[in-house]
């Protein structure tokens, strides 16, 4: 007969209370530390490629933070702030020069920014129509967004609309007598509003490259069922770029709020003619630089800051009920 041995089962480690623990594969406990460590690896990348964010958090966090403590100081740049409570920004709703900053930004931005858009979708639709050079006249109609806000612009501007610029220059040619542009009050916020609107490459673009996103089934089908070429834009492209006209309009409303260099330049600094041009970023540099009114000046900054939140949450409001969204 055959005889038959068997092999004694490994014994197994104990665990703590005594009882056998269980059975070890020899691959499993590196293979497991292996994938912590390789996780770990990809976690501490990322963390690397978002420290510059981190660090520019805080550049941002701090000069925030003490900005809002000022506000509450009175500060002259000179000596130490001196706590004020709320007197600052009580004290805005009785500065008549505030209020009259303010409205000349509203007023520059309600006028500017659905002009800007309008000449912005205009072109984009034009461009839009597969003509030669397409690159070239992108980069023409977008190279003045660049140089718009630029100091050298705006001087250029000021010689233009100048008594004796160009444009009272072809005026004269019809026996028109131009106005003093720039030195009226009356005129010299409609000189900035034609600049605004003179820059409106960057929504351009931003227009011209959704309009290309537009299936033109849509469009043949319209033509089939003969629908005019007013009756598709208002039926087909409006609603398909509306997110792009919704995403345009809060960039440029955020942007035209903070408008500073044009009025600056325009008017020396000073706001004028007449507070014309003072906008409301221009006054609180004024109230912080040339008046040493630091503390007042942040308390403005934070109240515009406060505006501009406002405007934007308005603007996500209402988009409920004209945008248009394929989900």
């Amino acid at each position: 007969m055959a005889m038959t041995t068997t092999q004694a089962p490994e014994a197994r480690p104990e665990g703590p209370s005594g009882s056998p623990g269980p059975a070890a594969t020899p691959s499993t406990a590196p293979r497991r530390r292996r994938r912590r460590g390789g996780r770990g690896q990809v976690q501490w990348a990322g963390y690397i490629f978002l420290l510059p964010w981190f660090l520019g958090m805080l550049f941002t966090i701090v000069p925030f933070g003490a900005s809002l403590y000022l506000g509450f100081t009175d500060y002259d740049l000179l000596t130490p702030p001196e706590w004020v409570g709320f007197a600052n920004f009580i004290e805005l709703f009785r500065d008549p020069r505030v209020g009259q900053s303010l409205i000349v930004t509203f007023t520059y931005t309600f006028v500017s920014v659905p002009l800007s858009l309008i000449a912005a979708l205009g072109v984009a639709l034009a461009l839009n129509k597969g003509i030669r050079g397409l690159p070239l006249y992108r980069a023409v109609y977008y190279l003045p967004s660049l140089l718009g806000g630029s100091v050298a612009i705006v001087m250029l501007w000021r010689q233009i609309f100048g008594t004796r610029g160009i444009v009272n220059t072809f005026l004269g040619w019809f026996g028109i007598e131009g106005p003093a542009w720039v030195s009226d009050p009356s005129t010299a916020l409609s000189v900035l509003i034609i600049l605004n609107v003179w820059t409106f490459g960057a929504p351009m673009v931003i227009f011209l490259a959704s309009l290309r996103q537009v299936p033109t089934m849509y469009y043949e089908a319209a033509s089939v069922d003969g629908a005019s070429r007013w009756r598709q834009f208002r039926s087909i492209t409006l609603p398909l770029i509306s997110p792009i006209i919704f995403f345009n309009l809060v960039l440029s409303t955020i942007g035209t709020l903070q408008t500073f260099t044009q009025g600056y330049v325009l008017s020396n600094g000073s706001g004028g003619p007449a507070g014309s041009t003072l906008f409301y970023n221009l006054n609180l540099y004024i109230e912080g630089f040339s008046r040493f009114n630091m503390g007042y000046a942040s308390a403005m900054a934070w109240l515009l800051l406060v505006i501009i939140a406002a405007f934007t949450a308005l603007n996500f409001i209402a988009q409920k009920y004209w945008v248009y969204y394929e989900n």
